[in-house]
């Protein structure tokens, strides 16, 4: 079991350290994440498109904590940085979308190996 990978932002060594070895702790995790993920990046991608910087901003922040929670260092950074260039006025649409794509990138990248680590849970119980 590889809890980390060279080519994916995904590190779950905090995760299985505060699951405490509870697979059941771990699958709920891994489900809240697929679940708010892809509707939280919909929503930024919606908004930044619309040119509605406080909705992108405030669904960045809301997406941020989960990066961490799962080791995504790089996919928080990317959502820290877009929610503060739209907070400051998004002077900068195209570096917004810049940071925003590959944030979405590396979290969509990751989903299909947080699936199947679920699935290895789930198995386990």
């Amino acid at each position: 079991m590889t809890q980390s990978n060279n080519n994916k932002d995904l590190d779950l060594t905090f995760l299985y350290e505060i699951a405490d070895g509870s697979n059941e702790f771990i699958i709920e995790s891994i489900d809240m994440l697929l679940q708010q993920a892809p509707e939280m990046l919909e929503s930024i991608d919606t908004a930044i498109k619309a040119g509605d910087w406080s909705v992108a901003a405030a669904s960045a922040h809301k997406l941020k904590p989960s990066m961490g929670f799962f080791g995504m260092l790089v996919s928080q950074e990317l959502l820290q940085e877009v929610e503060h260039l739209c907070k400051a006025g998004a002077s900068d649409p195209e570096l917004i979308k810049q940071k925003f794509a590959g944030a979405s990138e590396l979290i969509n990248r990751n989903i299909p190996e947080l699936t199947r680590l679920r699935a290895e849970k789930e198995a386990e119980l």
